[in-house]
């Protein structure tokens, strides 16, 4: 009895599976044909219309008119919508901060941009008994932390000379002084995906940052993990290095990001 249970509910459950790899592939191509889509699924053309028939009902999907292919309807931005009006970066972020700071036994850190500033939102502290102070609320000048710099990096010129006016503050010995030396630092980081701050704001303090990214894939936010050089130190980077940016890529994933796919 379980069994035939089982076997009625399985197709409806293939079929819902289906329809959201449909628009998954949608969303990554823009546009494609039933026959792309027939291939990619490994299902018959018969099949992938009749789903994309029952999701362009709902206005998930939009039907070509004469040319081009299928894609993404009118529904899929008023779902967007409503989610992303309650998503806040903080909130999102606050469990995998917390997951990441007890992994690392360090303090890590979420920061947006505002008002020309990097201003941290969410914070979670190792057990360590040297721990770092409290970062929430706090405003940091961007060119100087590695949160900071991955913001920075991320902006258009013009966005970037509206916010980096003036002299570049010099914090250590080791802040970035000038925008030449900026410039390429924030090209480095836009090749390699996260941001490096040895001692840049404060002696004797290291930090690695990486993006956050939101639905539409702009990067909203940046998560570092901090701490003491003797704990931080150069060869203890890559690791944590890896483990920022995986969590900073589960913060985007729980905002609405899909990576693009290759090939």
């Amino acid at each position: 009895m379980t069994e035939d249970l089982g076997r009625q509910a399985g197709a409806p459950v293939r079929s819902v599976d289906r329809a959201l790899q449909v628009l998954d592939i949608l969303a990554r191509d823009g546009e494609t044909t039933l026959g792309s889509l027939s291939r990619e699924l490994g299902v018959h053309k018969s099949t992938v219309s009749r789903l994309v028939d029952v999701l362009a009902r709902h206005d998930l999907v939009a039907v070509p008119d004469g040319v081009g292919g299928y894609r993404l309807g009118v529904g899929c931005l008023r779902l967007a919508s409503a989610t992303a009006g309650g998503l806040s970066v903080s909130a999102v972020a606050q469990s995998v901060c917390d997951e990441l700071a007890a992994d690392l036994d360090e303090t890590c850190n979420v920061a947006i941009l505002s008002e020309r500033m990097a201003v941290n939102v969410c914070q979670a502290e190792g057990t360590t008994t040297i721990a770092m102070r409290n970062w929430i609320g706090q405003s940091t000048s961007p060119h100087a932390t590695s949160n900071g710099k991955v913001l920075l990096a991320h902006l258009t010129d013009a966005e970037l000379r509206e916010v980096v006016v003036g002299r570049l503050p010099r914090f250590t010995a080791r802040t970035i002084a000038t925008r030449d030396e900026l410039r390429r630092e924030l090209a480095a980081i836009r090749t390699q995906g996260y941001a490096y701050a040895r001692e840049e704001y404060e002696e004797g303090l290291q930090a690695v940052a990486a993006p956050i990214r939101d639905h539409t894939g702009r990067v909203v936010a940046a998560l570092s993990a901090a701490g003491p050089v003797y704990r931080l130190s150069d060869a203890e980077f890559p690791r944590v290095r890896d483990a920022v940016i995986r969590a900073a890529d589960e913060v985007s994933r729980r905002l609405g990001h899909r990576p693009s796919v290759a090939g």
